[in-house]
């Protein structure tokens, strides 16, 4: 039963695992960078955010999405694509939290929960319609 559960839902249940992990390399590239090497809070996010978008797409194209594109063009426009959608999608959680936190001051936690919630599906939605697809 419940191998038959992972199966039907593969692809989702991978997502969310290296999601997980993409989490962690981004906290661990910040500790890293603050902790180990002093670098300054924002330049440290910018670093732990590329990598964290590097290893989310390696595991997402090679894992959960199982990409075979292969030539320099299609792999170029999809991780062109990749890294476009993931700055959308953080443009689109600073938004919500500047609107819901800032201007309406409505509980910062919740709305980064509920934040979270659109961005992951936003990038859900884009790995599976928009980027992982033939450019052959």
């Amino acid at each position: 039963m419940l191998i038959k559960l992972y199966h039907k839902y593969k692809e989702p249940i991978l997502y969310v695992f290296f999601g997980g992990c993409t989490t962690l390399v981004n906290i661990l590239v910040y500790y890293i960078g603050t902790r180990i090497f002093s670098i300054s809070v924002m330049p440290s996010t910018v670093i732990a955010w590329c990598f964290a978008v590097l290893f989310a797409y390696i595991t997402n194209r090679k894992i959960v999405f199982k990409s075979e594109n292969i030539t320099l063009k299609s792999v170029s426009i999809e991780l062109g694509t990749f890294v476009s959608c993931r700055l959308f999608t953080g443009a689109i959680d600073l938004g919500i939290m500047y609107i819901f936190v800032d201007l309406l001051k409505i509980n910062d936690l919740f709305i980064k929960i509920i934040s979270n919630i659109i961005v992951i599906l936003g990038n859900y939605i884009a790995s599976r319609l928009l980027i992982f697809k033939n450019h052959n």
